[in-house]
């Protein structure tokens, strides 16, 4: 039996990735009752703080993408509320969110990050759009894959396979936030690793590949059945395999996060894995990679996430 009378689920916020939010609250709504536990679900709006101190939740399942949601925000609010909740704590989810941040910390680990430049936008304005684009292709090579800094669910990022897409690239990207990180493309396997730690150390789940149809893996593909195949666990020798499950660890643990995260990397031709990106916040979806990821190792993702909420409330007590 547990002791979790009362769990909250935060879903939707106002961030562009609001719908996949939803979805993610839902299904963890759904395979929390599926064990028992029950489940509120409620959004981000002004009756969220008044409803938490009139009923505080014995813990708090943060399924909010992109913004406050993994920016670290609504987990300073969270605290300020005295209420657990899964998850990295506020500090560690400001370095994470900032891509080219989080790169520079698992850098310093070690870890090996495709080439990249990072820009906001009134440089271009300042300098001349024209000039700057010629430097970035000049020391970058291409193609490149151009994304904002901060933000997920592949919005405003693109491919640029020649010189003249790379203008079109940033106003995408600016469209989604004011800096563009601007990465050499590594061409390779796609691989994510979720990484799970339940009390004694950090855990890999087994690697989930990812081969979209469009041979990109924007938001359509992440998000739209049938438009990807995935193959859980990855189609990866067991050297390779282990060495992304390493990359993962490494990059939870530099990064200073806890109970869970996901890390995205690209496998190159000669079996070299490079890290990309993490999420404290790993989408939750029919379509998401972490559940793929739990049902490959053979576990139920209900009962992951109610030993998750266990850990975040037993951690509050303590």
């Amino acid at each position: 039996m547990s002791d979790l009378g009362h769990v909250l689920v935060l879903a939707g916020g106002l961030s562009y990735e609001r719908e996949v939010s939803l979805r993610s609250g839902r299904r963890v709504s759904e395979a929390l009752r599926a064990v028992g536990i029950p489940v509120e679900t409620r959004d981000t709006d002004a009756s969220l703080v008044p409803a938490v101190l009139a009923d505080p939740p014995d813990a708090v399942f943060v399924t909010l993408h992109g913004g406050a949601g993994e920016d670290g925000a609504i987990r300073s609010v969270l605290e300020l509320l005295s209420v657990p909740y899964v998850g990295a704590d506020p500090d560690a989810c400001r370095v994470a969110f900032d891509k080219p941040t989080a790169k520079a910390v698992v850098r310093s680990f070690g870890l090996r990050t495709p080439e990249s430049v990072t820009l906001p936008k009134e440089t271009f304005h300042d300098l001349g759009a024209s000039a700057v684009l010629d430097r970035i292709v000049e020391r970058l090579g291409l193609p490149l894959f151009v994304k904002p800094s901060r933000g997920g669910s592949a919005l405003g990022a693109s491919m640029v396979h020649t010189a003249q897409e790379l203008p079109s690239a940033m106003v995408g990207c600016f469209a989604y936030g004011d800096t563009a990180l601007i990465e050499r493309y590594i061409e390779g396997v796609e691989v994510s690793v979720s990484v799970v730690d339940l009390g004694e150390g950090p855990v890999a789940l087994p690697p989930v590949e990812i081969v979209p149809d469009a041979g990109v893996y924007d938001y359509a593909s992440r998000y739209t059945a049938g438009h990807t195949e995935f193959f859980a666990p990855a189609r990866l020798s067991p050297e390779v395999a282990q060495a992304c499950a390493e990359m993962a660890v490494t990059a939870h643990t530099a990064l200073g996060l806890r109970d869970v995260s996901r890390t995205d990397l690209i496998v190159d031709e000669a079996g070299l894995p490079y890290f990309l990106e993490v999420n404290v916040a790993p989408g939750m979806t029919e379509t998401s990679l972490l559940p793929m990821a739990v049902e490959a190792a053979g576990d139920d993702l209900g009962t992951l996430c109610q030993a998750l909420l266990e850990q975040a409330a037993a951690r509050h007590s303590a």
